[in-house]
């Protein structure tokens, strides 16, 4: 018996074997889960997630572009008639261009503060929108966010400015998806890991050398640690948790020197 046994769920944003979605969905489909994935339109991106998902018996592999509601609502609505009501539905998605990585924040452009936005918080939003009434009673939503939502980290610009929306959202979605379906959401803020979209942030590599020195664990957190974490606010363990930013850092949030 799993802990995840007969539930049915979606994944948004795995990118490769690196990802902290992937590391999310190994650990759900070792406790039972039946996974879903979505990948971005290019033929080479859904390669990339195929070689992963194929081997673990995903029920669905479909494009998404998350800018496009319509893409949203199709991929919900063939996984549903593919899966049924989904139990679960992870978002690991976020993007901001080059220039607002590398840029200091103050000259973040329009197009690319709102493109970034869009994607990296709004999309939470877009998939709660069409994904609600494709979604058990007393399903679960969850994503993934950084300290840099809370406090200015090095190189992390505008992206932290949106992880700050998406927190924000995680607590509001809570309260109503809550009311509307039980549905609970909550958020991983996760310790630096080597992903892909960590390679865009500057200095990174200096980011991972600070951790061990600062954290009460003396040590970078490990990707499989985050898989732990949203194993359980996925399933019925946290039965109680909803609207929360759970920290998987090692302590790093907590020191304050």
């Amino acid at each position: 018996m799993g802990l995840m046994d007969g539930k049915k769920g979606l994944i948004f944003g795995v990118a490769n074997d690196r990802s902290l979605a992937w590391h999310i969905a190994e650990k759900l489909h070792e406790q039972g889960a039946a996974l879903g994935f979505t990948h971005l339109p290019p033929p080479k991106m859904e390669r990339r997630v195929r070689i992963l998902a194929e081997p673990i018996g995903a029920r669905v592999i479909l494009p998404c572009d998350v800018t496009d509601d319509d893409q949203i609502e199709r991929a919900f609505r063939e996984a549903h008639e593919v899966m049924g009501d989904l139990d679960f539905v992870v978002h690991s998605i976020a993007f901001a261009s080059r220039a607002a990585l590398t840029n200091p924040f103050f000259q973040t452009s329009r197009a690319d503060f709102l493109q970034a936005m869009e994607i990296s918080a709004y999309s939470l939003v877009a998939l709660a929108r069409h994904g609600l009434a494709f979604m058990a009673e007393g399903g679960a939503m969850l994503t993934l966010s950084y300290l840099g939502a809370v406090k200015v980290m090095p190189g992390y610009n505008v992206m932290g400015v949106c992880k700050a929306a998406l927190e924000a959202s995680v607590r509001y979605l809570a309260a109503e998806l809550g009311r509307e379906k039980a549905v609970r959401v909550n958020a991983i803020s996760a310790g630096p890991v080597q992903t892909l979209s960590a390679a865009g942030v500057s200095g990174f590599d200096k980011i991972l050398r600070h951790y061990p020195q600062k954290s009460p664990l003396h040590r970078n957190i490990r990707a499989h640690e985050v898989g732990n974490a949203g194993l359980y606010l996925l399933s019925d363990l946290s039965s109680g948790v909803t609207g929360e930013i759970h920290y998987v850092d090692a302590g790093y949030n907590t020191i304050g020197w």
